[in-house]
C-alpha cells in the first residue's frame, strides 16, 4: 500500500485530563470577573440586599458548574450509560438542590429572592454563551481551545 492511501491517526489525548473540570473552572473564573459589576448594579437597583443576593446567585451558579463537572468527570471513568445517567440525573438533582437552596433562603431577611433567582438564571445562560467562544468542538483537542484556560508555564 502506498503512502497516499495510508491513514495516520493522531495520538489520543491523555485519559487523565479532566476537560469538564477545566471548562467549569474557566466559567467560574468568568463569574468572578463579572461579579463586581453584577453586584454593584444589583446593589444600585435593589439596595444592599440586592447586591448580597446577586453575589449569592453568582456563587451558586459557579458551584453548580463545578459540581456538574465533577459528576461528569466521575461518569466518564465508568461507562457511556453512566455518562447518560449523570447528565440527566445530575441535572435534575442539581436543579432540585438549587430550588431547595432558594426556598431555604426565602425567609432570610437580607436575601432578595427575585434578584437571586434572576442572577442565577441569567448568569447560567450568559456564562454558557460566553464559554462557547473558548470551547474546542473537535476531538483532536477536546475541552478548551489550545492556549485557553490554565495559565501557561512560560508566563511564570
Amino acid at each position: 500500500m502506498d503512502q497516499a492511501h495510508t491513514l495516520t491517526l493522531a495520538p489520543m489525548p491523555a485519559a487523565d485530563v479532566n476537560h469538564e473540570g477545566l471548562i467549569a473552572r474557566h466559567m467560574a473564573r468568568h463569574a468572578l470577573m463579572i461579579a463586581p459589576a453584577v453586584v454593584v448594579v444589583a446593589g444600585l437597583v435593589r439596595g444592599v440586599h440586592g447586591g448580597i443576593s446577586a453575589a449569592i446567585g453568582l456563587a451558586l451558579c459557579a458551584a453548580n458548574f463545578l459540581i456538574s463537572a465533577q459528576i461528569l468527570s466521575w461518569a466518564t471513568r465508568r461507562s457511556v450509560g453512566a455518562i447518560y445517567g449523570a447528565i440527566f440525573g445530575g441535572f435534575v438533582l442539581r436543579l432540585g438542590v438549587l430550588t431547595g437552596i432558594v426556598l431555604a433562603l426565602e425567609p432570610v431577611s437580607f436575601v432578595d429572592i427575585p434578584v437571586l433567582v434572576l442572577t442565577l438564571a441569567i448568569a447560567h445562560f450568559a456564562l454558557l454563551v460566553w464559554e462557547t467562544r473558548y470551547v474546542s468542538l473537535t476531538l483532536a483537542a477536546p475541552g478548551l481551545k489550545p492556549g485557553v484556560g490554565e495559565p501557561s508555564k512560560d508566563k511564570e
